[in-house]
């Protein structure tokens, strides 16, 4: 489902995702003495990952109606307060950006086998570019503070001669989810087979009697909400993939291919020619 999501969430919404208090600092943040929202502190969205994932906060789900497939794209701002001076020039890193998410909402006994869908999704996208890429699986030391998995995605870039990131995708069981109250509830366990015992004992027969009766009670009474999972990822962060795009297939004359999957949005463009500089 392609979502629309406001620019400006209240704190709590950051809190749940898991961006405040840790990331305050790569925050642009709204002065209380300008405006608030609903009250809270107002900022702007560093990801679609914020108000997405939060549509369902505070919320008790069916199981079966997990998982909840979500995409949006949307501007991003960052304020890059760790970069440390590092791509401080061009589309690399920018203080606003245009990216699309990939959210997903689960069971707890699908998240893994989701999480592994959602990075082929991002996949899929470099494939269909034809960009050459790598896929990372990272350590528990590099993946962020609320990851307990995660695949980064990163695109060869000749002009740097390296590999650079250009979609994370993360699982992050229920951290998240603990956070902003999402729960599900799991679905009833199926009613025992019972087999038909034939006992000519009546008093046997009126203990198996209330066995059933209180199998039954148990089957009928509603599973407790347990913790849902999410599951995020970019695909793909729009800036850094033009980039790719442009030093991937830029030509010795300096014209730019077109790749094919893009040229029906380009009029049939095959390759941009160099503008002249000649008077």
């Amino acid at each position: 489902v392609e979502l629309s999501v406001p620019l400006v969430v209240g704190r709590s919404a950051l809190e749940g995702t898991s961006q405040l208090p840790k990331f305050k600092e790569d925050l642009f943040a709204i002065t209380p003495e300008s405006h608030t929202c609903n009250g809270e502190d107002a900022y702007l969205i560093p990801t679609a990952e914020v108000p997405v994932t939060n549509i369902h906060s505070g919320q008790i789900l069916d199981e079966t109606d997990l998982p909840k497939k979500y995409v949006a794209w949307t501007p991003c701002f960052r304020a890059e307060a760790g970069s440390y001076g590092r791509d401080t020039k061009g589309l690399i890193r920018t203080h606003q950006f245009g990216k699309v998410e990939l959210v997903k909402i689960t069971s707890a006994t699908t998240s893994d086998d989701e999480h592994e869908a959602l990075t082929n999704d991002a996949e899929e996208c470099l494939k269909d570019l034809k960009l050459p890429y790598r896929k990372v699986r990272l350590c528990s030391g590099d993946i962020g503070f609320s990851a307990r998995h995660c695949y980064d995605l990163e695109v060869w870039l000749p002009g740097a001669a390296e590999y650079r990131e250009i979609s994370s995708c993360s699982n992050t069981g229920d951290f998240q989810a603990r956070r902003m109250g999402l729960r599900y509830r799991p679905k009833p366990p199926a009613e025992d087979e019972e087999g038909d015992n034939n006992n000519n004992n009546n008093d046997d027969d009126n203990n198996n009697n209330n066995k059933k009766k209180k199998k039954k009670k148990k089957a009928n009474k509603k599973p407790k909400p347990v913790l849902c999972h999410t599951i995020n990822g970019s695909g793909l962060a729009v800036g850094r993939t033009l980039v790719a795009i442009l030093e991937n297939y830029q030509q010795p004359d300096g014209s730019v291919v077109v790749p094919e999957v893009l040229r029906p949005y380009m009029g049939g463009k095959e390759v941009i020619l160099p503008v002249s500089t000649s008077s």
